[in-house]
């Protein structure tokens, strides 16, 4: 796998600002000189998670979890490294060097991807030469723009068309049937999975073309949508249709309102309604409801009010109620008989739409409506029976205050579960990630310690460090490190603290970096340098006694040489002066 240039990574991290990075996903509230939030990597009713502007890191006391706004990305919007890089490169107006992309591509994905760019051309341009799928969206009333913004194209009405337009060796044909784009007969024919189809190109997080879904002209053409299988660059439990283009219309995703249709999300589209992502033919799963909440606080799904949509809705209450950590919050809306979002905003516009989502059900008003729909409430044996049907499902509840709520909840419906005692706070985080609680003494720092952690805090103290440097010969756990990072800030000048742990990243010394990290020495600049400088100035007379040491153990073993006798008699001399 080719790397990242480490210059281009450099820019990167300095043209970018991790507070807005992380802000975009996680409410985060000002302290101080830093930001604090609940940590989004693991459940907790206290904010232990930090985001420091200055150093261009973040941190959680609680879980460990740290890093740059290149980890941050990894790590909660699952983003590969390159993704993430890419992800950040757009952003800040750059472009990964092509070389590397290139060869950072898996040889078959970037394969399926190249069938799969070439199958989206294809329709498109098939849609431009066909009459009766433009009629068909000029009905439904998408315009040029969004088509465009949707890539929607159609498939001919024919068994070969695509085949014979792309399939034309034995190689492109077998890729094209990966990429799910052919069907095969039992007698071994291969033909064109779509016919006759308007084609909705799915995309990835990177905006990639991954997979189609191909919706019929005709009520009666057979399946109303239909989609590409399962293939290795298309898992449909995981991505959601619309994402893409919701990212693309805003920098801070505001909600997200989760449909049925690929129509559906094209209409409010076009009707001003940019918020709406759609499953892809089945029902919410565990990772739709971290993906749709890891974009948006606030997601609204919307049903049909009949049999098969309440049960839907259900199906997702189950997927999202493990993710209900506090301050996110999950909406239900069931549309009139007959209805769906399509017809809705036809109607009613924007604004009627937007509407009914704030009539729109809360989770909690559903879940105790479902559970209690068929329980006579009047008699213990109901109260015992919602008691048994909820407690399972309020257990998959994050803790926090939303599940203290809940339980009350069903305390006020059943008299079942009062509210638990409330436990004795622990200490507090930063406390015990510094190695101890209020009152106690902090231990003295090494001065190895006090270098690294200076220069991370404040890089640009490397013009204090002249060379020569006598301590790069003290036997001392840590200069290495030192040596290493002065060598790169002499080489990297610019580099922020978030810069310089991910240079580090993936070493062994990078778990110990991050703690130093963690450390803010308060001072001005000149007072930070004249630290420093005491700092170096203690290792190298440090380094002079190990060496005077080491000459008069030799000296009682075998004798010096004349050299040696000279340099210990000024080791003696520089040690009386306090050199």
């Amino acid at each position: 796998m080719a790397r990242i240039p480490d210059a281009f990574i450099d820019e990167l991290l300095a043209r970018t600002d991790v507070v807005e990075v992380v802000g975009s996903r996680v409410p985060l509230k000002r302290q101080g000189r830093e930001y604090s939030a609940r940590c989004p990597f693991h459940d907790e009713r206290s904010p232990s998670f930090t985001v420091s502007p200055t150093k261009q890191f973040y941190h959680c006391f609680g879980c460990g979890a740290h890093g740059t706004a290149i980890s941050f990305l990894m790590n909660y919007d699952r983003l590969e490294f390159l993704d993430a890089v890419e992800e950040l490169a757009k952003r800040a107006g750059m472009e990964v060097p092509r070389d590397t992309r290139q060869r950072n591509q898996d040889g078959e994905t970037q394969e399926l991807l190249a069938a799969l760019d070439a199958a989206q051309q294809f329709f498109r341009q098939q849609l431009s030469a066909s009459p009766k799928a433009k009629a068909y969206l000029e009905r439904r009333g998408v315009d040029a723009e969004n088509r465009e913004r949707f890539g929607i194209g159609y498939a001919p009405d024919a068994w070969d068309a695509l085949k014979n337009a792309l399939g034309t060796d034995e190689r492109r044909l077998a890729r094209l049937e990966k990429a799910g784009l052919f069907s095969r007969k039992d007698a071994g024919r291969v033909y064109d999975k779509f016919r006759d189809r308007v084609m909705f190109p799915i995309h990835d997080r990177r905006g990639r073309v991954i997979a189609f879904g191909g919706r019929v002209l005709e009520k009666d053409d057979g399946p109303k949508y239909l989609n590409s299988p399962e293939t290795p660059l298309f898992h449909k439990g995981r991505e959601l249709y619309g994402l893409w283009q919701v990212r693309q219309a805003h920098a801070k995703v505001p909600r997200l309102v989760v449909v049925e249709g690929y129509m559906d999300v094209v209409s409010l589209f076009q009707f001003g309604v940019t918020t709406a992502v759609a499953t892809l033919g089945t029902a919410t799963t565990p990772d739709h409801a971290e993906l749709l909440f890891r974009n948006a606080a606030d997601v609204y799904f919307c049903f049909d009010g009949d049999r098969a949509g309440r049960g839907a809705a259900w199906k997702a209450l189950e997927s999202v109620l493990p993710r209900m950590k506090d301050g996110r919050q999950a909406f239900f809306l069931f549309l009139p008989e007959g209805e769906d979002p399509d017809t809705i905003v036809r109607k009613e516009g924007a604004a009627g739409f937007d509407a009914r989502l704030v009539q729109a059900m809360p989770l909690s008003e559903f879940f105790w409506n479902e559970l209690a729909k068929d329980v006579n409430l009047v008699g213990m044996e109901g109260k015992a029976r919602l008691a048994e049907r909820a407690k399972p499902l309020l257990a998959q509840i994050p803790d926090g205050a939303f599940r203290d709520l809940m339980q009350q909840r069903l305390t006020t419906l059943t008299g079942v579960g009062g509210a638990a005692e409330a436990a004795a706070p622990p200490p507090p985080a930063r406390a015990i990630a510094r190695g101890g609680v209020r009152g106690a003494r902090p231990a003295k720092r090494s001065h190895v310690r006090t270098a690294i952690t200076l220069l991370l805090q404040k890089p640009a103290l490397v013009e204090v460090i002249q060379p020569p440097h006598l301590f790069a010969a003290l036997d001392l756990p840590g200069i290495p490190l030192l040596l290493d990072l002065i060598t790169l800030l002499r080489e990297r000048p610019h580099l922020n603290t978030g810069a310089i742990l991910e240079h580090f990243a993936g070493r062994e010394e990078a778990a110990a970096l991050q703690k130093l990290a963690l450390d803010s020495e308060p001072g001005s600049d000149a007072e930070l340098a004249e630290v420093l400088a005491g700092a170096l100035a203690a290792l190298d007379a440090q380094t002079r006694r190990q060496r005077f040491e080491a000459l008069s153990a030799k000296e009682q073993r075998e004798g010096l040489t004349a050299e040696e006798q000279r340099e210990r008699w000024a080791l003696v001399l520089e040690l009386k002066r306090g050199l």
